[in-house]
This record gives structure tokens, C-alpha cells and sequence, in this order.
């Protein structure tokens, strides 16, 4: 009866620990964006590495990814989230989708990596250049993306309206891809890191083509928008893409509700800029402690910086 009694005890001892444990655990939510992307599958390994690392326990969600995404965190839906940095720009500058709305509680964590402008097509559609978009069926990004505002500048170059010279279609990434190999729309743009798992499936079943931005164009966007950079899309990145792709990117990064304590914020960056080693996505070899302030133009988040001083990157 005694040993019964004493067994009881642990038993119960070890449950009170267990729950405990995990009452002591803060529970964030990370909006990332559409499965077909990288934020997606990039942001449940960011998610595994702060909760292996910290006492919270962040969990990873799909999402229409950065305006939504800004949006999210700014009404207290979402603690963290994946956007792009020149949606960020927008949102505290309260322009093109925050115009009238600017976003004041929302801070910044750190780049990640180059998000590469691509406009995919058929190999066979005729489209080689951005102005042979005109008058077709284009895939502009999910309603709330950051896509969609890349899409719109770009065509803006070229002498393009959005609404009016193209037939604009807002769906996702999977929805572009999709909406390509069935015959239903011509092109698709699409931001998100090569090689970029939607548009592999595409070219596995459809031959591809990747449409180029002249020279003259991207120093003119990025005169307008210095927040692009040149980029490239090495040869044979997607199967039958055979050429070097030259087009624009901006970057990635991961924001943050003003909500959220210092300390907390602290830890966070930490754990991603200190670990990241761990990623194993192919863009983890990308997101590093040094260039973690690149393409930033906002406030970053108080715990931010006090790590980013610490290793010497900030005044």
C-alpha cells in the first residue's frame, strides 16, 4: 500500500512538473505566407529554432504574407511575421496599400535573405519581355501581398498599368503556377527565394520561361525605389532554364508587434541570428548576424538592437 502510495506521488509529481513546463511557456504565432512559397516552410524552421532556444513556444502559420501580414500584427492577431522589406517601408511611410493607414506598431528584427522578382511563363507563350504583357493574363500575387505592389512598380517602368493594361489576376503562388500549366492565365509574378518550390513543380510538367528586366529598367526602378536591388537567377535553377535570368529582388525579413517585451525580442533574435547554421532550407545559408540590417529603412524593435549592439553591428 505504501509503495502505491509513494508511486502515486511521483506519478503525479512528474505531471504537476510536465504541465508546469509547459504553463510556463509563452505562445506566439508567426504569420509566414502561402505554402507554396519559402516563407512558409523557412518560418517553421525559424519557429523550431526560437522555441528550442527560448522559453517561448512560437508556432508557424500560412498566411496571404507581408501587407497582410503587417496588417495582422498591428491589430494584435499575430506576434511575429515574415514580409518584405519594402512592404515595411510602406506601411510606416503609410503608402500604396497603407496609403492613409500607417502602420506605428509594428518594429523590425533583422533581413533574412534576397526575395527575387520572378515573372514566370510558358516557353512557348510569345512573352519575352515585360512590355508583352500588355493586354494578357497576369498573375499579380495574393490580395495583401507584397507581390502585388512589385508587380505594379515593375509594370510602372515599362510604361504599364496595372489595372488597365494587363488582364491582373491576385492569386497565390500555387494558384499562379496552376493557373500557367492549365492554360489559364499567360504569366504569374511572383517574390519569394529561388528556387522557389511552386514554380519547381511548374517546370517538372511544363516547359518555362523566366522573363528578364532590361538594365535600363532596373536603374530606373531602383532610382525610384531604392529599396530593389539587381539580382540574378542562375542558369538551370529551374529545369529548362538554361540561361542566366537577370531581374530585381528585395528582401525578406521578419517584424514584430511593439507588444512584445524586450527581453523577449532579445532572446528571439538571438536565437535565429545566433543558430541559424541549423536552417537547413536552402535559404538559410543566406540569413546571418551580418547582414541582418541590410535593406532595413525602419525602427527595429528595442530587444533587436540591444543584440545586434552586442555583437557590434550597431552604434
Amino acid at each position: 500500500m505504501k509503495k502505491k502510495y509513494i508511486l502515486s506521488l511521483a506519478v503525479l509529481l512528474v505531471l504537476s512538473l510536465a504541465l508546469a513546463a509547459c504553463g510556463g511557456s509563452k505562445q506566439l504565432t508567426m504569420l509566414t505566407g502561402g505554402t507554396g512559397g519559402t516563407y512558409y516552410p523557412l518560418g517553421g524552421q525559424l519557429a523550431s529554432i526560437i522555441s528550442e532556444n527560448t522559453d517561448l513556444e512560437v508556432t508557424a502559420s500560412a498566411s496571404n504574407a507581408s501587407a497582410d501580414n503587417i496588417s495582422d500584427l498591428a491589430s494584435g492577431d499575430a506576434d511575429l511575421a515574415f514580409t518584405q522589406t519594402d512592404v515595411m517601408a510602406n506601411a510606416v511611410e503609410g503608402v500604396n496599400l497603407f496609403e492613409g493607414s500607417a502602420v506605428d506598431n509594428v518594429l523590425a528584427i533583422g533581413s533574412l535573405y534576397p526575395e527575387t522578382i520572378q515573372i514566370v511563363t510558358t516557353a512557348n507563350s510569345g512573352i519575352t519581355s515585360v512590355e508583352d504583357l500588355a493586354g494578357k493574363r497576369v498573375s499579380v500575387g495574393a490580395p495583401g501581398s507584397g507581390t502585388y505592389v512589385n508587380a505594379q512598380q515593375i509594370l510602372e517602368i515599362h510604361g504599364l498599368d496595372i489595372e488597365t493594361d494587363i488582364q491582373p489576376q491576385n492569386l497565390s503562388f500555387d494558384e499562379s503556377t496552376d493557373g500557367i500549366q492549365d492554360g489559364n492565365i499567360d504569366a504569374a509574378f511572383i517574390t519569394a527565394g529561388t528556387p522557389t518550390g511552386s514554380v519547381e513543380g511548374l517546370a517538372a510538367t511544363t516547359d518555362i520561361s523566366i522573363v528578364p528586366i532590361a538594365q535600363d529598367k532596373i536603374d530606373a526602378l531602383i532610382a525610384d525605389h531604392p529599396y530593389y536591388a539587381v539580382d540574378t537567377i542562375p542558369a538551370d535553377t529551374y529545369t529548362g532554364v538554361s540561361d542566366e535570368i537577370t531581374t530585381v529582388a528585395v528582401l525578406a525579413m521578419l517584424a514584430v508587434a511593439d507588444t512584445l517585451s524586450d527581453d523577449e525580442v532579445y532572446e528571439i533574435t538571438k536565437a535565429i541570428y545566433d543558430n541559424a547554421g541549423d536552417i537547413t532550407h536552402d535559404k538559410g545559408k543566406l540569413v546571418t548576424k551580418d547582414t541582418a540590417l541590410d535593406g532595413i529603412g525602419v525602427d527595429f524593435h528595442p530587444g533587436a538592437e540591444k543584440y545586434f549592439k552586442e555583437e557590434g553591428l550597431l552604434d
